[in-house]
């Protein structure tokens, strides 16, 4: 019976890691595919040049739509509690877009490396909202 439970607990665990990550790498997947299209028809300059404004803007847009996607599929694909992963995912996004923001520092203007981990919570409680 104990190795039953065991064996139950670890699956669930596997699939409460696999929810985030599955959220994480649909946010990662459509926002590379996006920004290669968008500097490949010429709406973004070409990689390395600088960027707008207005076009850092649209980036920050598309980004807070696809962070509601992915968390959105991590709380659908939950074993349980879907909002906790939702904000999950929210919290890693945190950590990923400040270590981005601090690499990068100077790739752009401050206020969107800011906006970035900004939007990462609020995006995470809205995917949760629409998933539960």
């Amino acid at each position: 019976m104990s190795v039953m439970t065991e064996t139950r607990r670890s699956r669930r665990t596997l699939r409460q890691i696999g929810a985030v990550l599955a959220g994480l790498l649909a946010i990662f997947a459509i926002t590379t595919v996006t920004d290669i299209v968008l500097h490949a028809t010429g709406i973004f300059p070409p990689w390395g040049q600088p960027m707008s404004s207005a076009l850092f803007l649209v980036a920050l847009a598309y980004r807070i739509v696809y962070g509601v996607l992915g968390c959105y599929i991590a709380a659908r694909l939950a074993p349980d509690r879907p909002m906790r992963h939702a904000v999950a995912l929210g919290v890693v996004g945190v950590v990923l877009s400040t270590a981005g923001a601090v690499a990068m520092w100077e790739a752009g203007p401050a206020w969107y490396s800011l906006a970035v981990i900004g939007i990462s919570l609020p995006c995470a409680w809205v995917g949760g909202k629409l998933a539960t």
